[in-house]
């Protein structure tokens, strides 16, 4: 559940669920959805009367703006330019609606133009033509009573938005704007990030999360600036998408969950029930025509082992058909072929470590992957094989590598008898365990084991 926004009366909260808009009593309960579009409906918005709700949603392509009654119905489509486009408040009067998008830089702007760079603009909640309101990007806009001052989160560069930690010198901060004077002010100071601004109800300061306190918490400042507030004390991952009712209950989300907190008591997690259907089915049969990678050839050259989309097929080289090697939700990568054509090697991501498995055809009579019916997968060398092997690289004899690498294998034996070349020890020692994180070291480390005839696949795997 991500994007909780609260209502102004503080009984209801909009938020997004698998791409589309539900709404749930801010005590917790069985959520409705709002939305039931194939497309992806997110980042709702509430106007101040609490009957409307605006989102995005890529329903033609792009992210549009939308509004729609809160209590369900159709939707309507206020915005049509190719760029995406963002809701982030309704004006005071709940006239037009406040966006954010990198369409077009005003001629007197002095920055380069960058498509994560946006302008802020607005649009009539009728539908209408939008007007740009500053040419600067002005992120989670939000406008006071008045409607004279805006609040927001400045955007100096294309850093990446869910990154944590983040110091620099285009960390996020906190700033107000005058329409009546058209000036901006910097309020915020700390060197890390602060996001996600939202008035308190006397607009004398205002809400925000900041990494201040480690990670994105919430906190409270004077519009004035000055010392921060840190309201919530949560550890570990990131407080996100803070909202805020009239009277001053927050909502936000952390962990995948939902919470509410009132302005003098402690954050409570929302228990909330969601009743629904997927909206498509969970597999879909796509046709390959690009994206195929580590492509390689089989010994008998009748047959093309490749990586898509994180998973191994075969591939009949005279079109005979295409099988499915693996199936697993981690990521695979650097398939090649055994000399005899038997097996694959690969690297796979699974149980969040990287290692070198191996795929077998189980039945003599299928000579070839992409018609086999039975295949058996097993791990031939793991990560924590590798980075045994570097810690006695330097030390140990190269024959009692030899024989602890070939005890390792499954079934036993499967390793050519060894043979020592200078050109192992050298190899193992250059790569590094700071470099062990992926499948791509793995599969070269694996290269460096077969040119050192530790397994039988020597003489056969090309360098990349």
């Amino acid at each position: 559940m991500r994007y909780p926004a609260i209502s102004p009366d503080g009984r209801t909260i909009a938020f997004t669920f698998k791409g589309d808009i539900y709404k749930v009593a801010s005590s917790g309960g069985t959520a409705i959805a709002l939305t039931s579009h194939i497309a992806n409906d997110y980042m709702p918005v509430w106007s101040h009367d609490g009957k409307t709700i605006a989102f995005a949603s890529d329903r033609y392509g792009n992210y549009d703006i939308y509004t729609m009654s809160a209590d369900g119905g159709e939707a309507k489509r206020l915005t049509f330019h190719s760029a995406d486009e963002l809701p982030t408040s309704f004006t005071p009067d709940d006239k037009a609606i406040l966006f954010t998008a990198a369409r077009q830089d005003a001629a007197s702007n002095r920055q380069y133009p960058n498509a994560a760079l946006t302008e802020l603009y607005q649009v009539p909640a009728v539908g209408g033509r939008p007007t740009q309101i500053l040419t600067t990007p002005a992120e989670l806009a939000q406008t006071s009573s008045n409607g004279q001052f805006i609040l927001y989160q400045d955007r100096k560069g294309s850093e990446n938005e869910w990154r944590k930690h983040h110091v620099s010198s285009i960390a996020r901060d906190i700033w107000i704007y005058d329409r009546k004077a058209g000036t901006h002010r910097k309020i915020t100071t700390f060197a890390g990030e602060d996001r996600n601004p939202v008035f308190a109800p006397d607009e004398k300061s205002f809400y925000y999360l900041s990494e201040e306190s480690g990670t994105f918490n919430v906190h409270r400042m004077s519009i004035d600036g000055g010392k921060s507030q840190q309201i919530t004390t949560f550890k570990g991952v990131p407080v996100r998408f803070l909202s805020i009712a009239k009277a001053g209950t927050l909502a936000f989300g952390f962990d995948g969950q939902i919470y509410t907190a009132s302005p003098s008591g402690s954050p409570q997690k929302l228990n909330i029930t969601i009743a629904a259907d997927d909206r498509t089915n969970n597999q879909r049969i796509l046709s390959i025509n690009k994206g195929a990678q580590d492509l390689v050839v089989s010994p008998t050259g009748k047959e093309v082992a490749f990586v898509y989309r994180g998973d191994v097929f075969v591939n009949s080289v005279e079109g005979g058909g295409t099988k499915r090697i693996t199936t697993t939700p981690g990521n695979e990568t650097g398939v090649v072929f055994a000399p005899d054509g038997k097996s694959l090697i690969y690297a796979s991501e699974r149980d969040g470590k990287w290692g070198i498995y191996e795929a077998r055809r189980v039945r003599e009579k299928e000579p070839y992957f992409f018609a086999s019916t039975v295949r058996q997968s097993s791990p031939t060398i793991t990560r924590t094989h590798i980075q045994s092997i570097h810690q006695m690289a330097s030390s140990s004899p190269i024959s009692k590598i030899a024989t602890i690498c070939e005890s390792w294998t499954s079934p036993p034996g499967r390793l050519a008898r060894f043979s020592p070349t200078s050109n192992f020890s050298a190899g193992i020692i250059t790569m590094s365990g700071a470099r062990m994180g992926n499948g791509f070291c793995l599969i070269s480390t694996y290269r460096v084991l077969l040119r050192a005839r530790l397994v039988s696949c020597a003489r056969t795997v090309p360098d990349r």
